[in-house]
């Protein structure tokens, strides 16, 4: 069984060591190497590494749609699947032609909920209380194509985009296993997607990470998890960058104005919402690291009477 791998973040790297495993891998193809890190050297995919460590040949075209000359490699690998797991960017209908079986995606989402870039983030924001994969046969669409398998996943109150992506990524591997032996050996039947319950999930940007304080506490709370560990949720404290890692909802009510520091304590920092109070428990200054807030107050100062914004 030859399959062509195409992938680029830590989240496929699973799925990529899964595949070696059980059949043969002749190729993968990952973003070209990124400037990283305060010296901006330039640096390989998590990809890119564990497939030079197995001895894969590895393609890095910045962008594979209309580049013939990557596209006759691929047909002369002439390989029986192309698997793709969060490669970041769109397959032309004449490479998801090319591979016998078709081309399978593993999508972090329940789908048809939450297709696009940040299913993980979004269904964490949204307050959903289920998630898992779906592998997928792909089409020119983004995430639209008939459905093979799903694995679910429950989802608590406390669970943070991070720990969900982790998750989901040491167990896609497996369900990517489960589907292609599915296909070849006739055992799946592929199911098209409903519209009536499809959602999009967009990129996460930093600016969308600013803490609107007007809404509730379990918005917000969601909002928080939903975005640690990767933008990172934040709010403005005496004219300085206040990030937000973890928080807890409290079922009290308040009459001080939105945004206002209500007490701090070892407990964390008390904040009128919208609707509720949220409790902050883990913060970050410019320039410091993470802290739990009975940390932070030992040498620092948190001002009562603040106004977040």
């Amino acid at each position: 069984m030859k399959i062509i791998f195409m992938g680029t973040p830590e989240f496929s790297v699973p799925s990529l060591a899964r595949l070696i495993n059980e059949f043969e891998v002749c190729a993968v193809f990952t973003q070209p190497d990124r400037p990283k890190g305060r010296g901006k050297n330039l640096a390989m995919s998590p990809i890119k590494q564990l497939a030079i460590s197995h001895d894969i040949p590895v393609y890095q075209p910045i962008r594979i749609k209309k580049n013939e000359e990557i596209i006759e490699v691929i047909k002369n690998l002439k390989p029986d699947f192309i698997v793709v797991v969060a490669f970041g960017q769109i397959l032309p209908k004449e490479v998801l032609d090319i591979p016998k079986y078709g081309c399978i995606n593993l999508h972090a989402s329940l789908l048809p909920k939450y297709r696009g870039a940040a299913p993980i983030n979004w269904c964490i924001i949204n307050g959903e209380t289920k998630s898992g994969n779906t592998t997928m046969l792909m089409d020119v669409g983004i995430d639209t194509g008939d459905m093979f398998l799903t694995e679910e996943v429950e989802l608590t109150s406390t669970i943070t985009a991070g720990e969900l992506h982790d998750i989901l990524s040491n167990s896609g591997g497996e369900l990517l296993v489960k589907t292609i032996k599915g296909i070849v050996d006739n055992e799946i039947v592929p199911v098209k997607q409903g519209d009536e319950i499809n959602s999009y999930a967009p990129m996460l940007n930093k600016k969308m990470a600013n803490i609107n304080w007007a809404d509730s506490n379990a918005n917000i709370h969601n909002f928080i998890r939903g975005l640690n560990p990767t933008q990172v949720a934040y709010t403005h404290y005496d004219n300085g960058v206040m990030k937000i890692y973890k928080s807890r909802a409290i079922d009290e009510e308040s009459n001080k104005s939105i945004g206002s520091i209500i007490e701090v304590s070892k407990e964390g920092i008390k904040v009128s919402t919208g609707s509720g109070i949220l409790l902050i428990e883990e913060i970050q200054f410019p320039g410091k690291k993470p802290l739990k807030v009975k940390d932070y107050i030992i040498g620092n100062k948190i001002e009562e009477g603040i106004i977040l914004n």
